[in-house]
């Protein structure tokens, strides 16, 4: 899918195209639309460069207990956290 905005549009905010994807990954992200790597995609940025940001625009990471749980089996599962096999 496309959105066409003009480019006046644009100019009159000062933004460009790649500012314009930020903002709205970033918005998306916040209402949480997207998920963190979706929303890094949609600004074309890697995922520190994106979380940084967020934090330029006060937008904190949307980080749950289950997030948590699933990065402790994954570091478990690698054999750094928990008991070692």
């Amino acid at each position: 899918m496309a959105i066409l905005i003009s480019d006046e549009l644009l100019q009159s905010q000062q933004l460009d195209e790649a500012q314009l994807r930020v903002e709205l990954a970033c918005i998306l992200y916040e209402k949480r639309i997207l998920t963190l790597g979706q929303a890094a995609r949609m600004a074309q940025l890697d995922r520190i460069p994106f979380q940084q940001a967020l934090a330029e625009r006060d937008i904190v990471l949307q980080y749950e207990l289950a997030d948590l749980e699933q990065d402790l089996i994954a570091l478990e599962k690698l054999g750094l956290y928990g008991r070692s096999k």
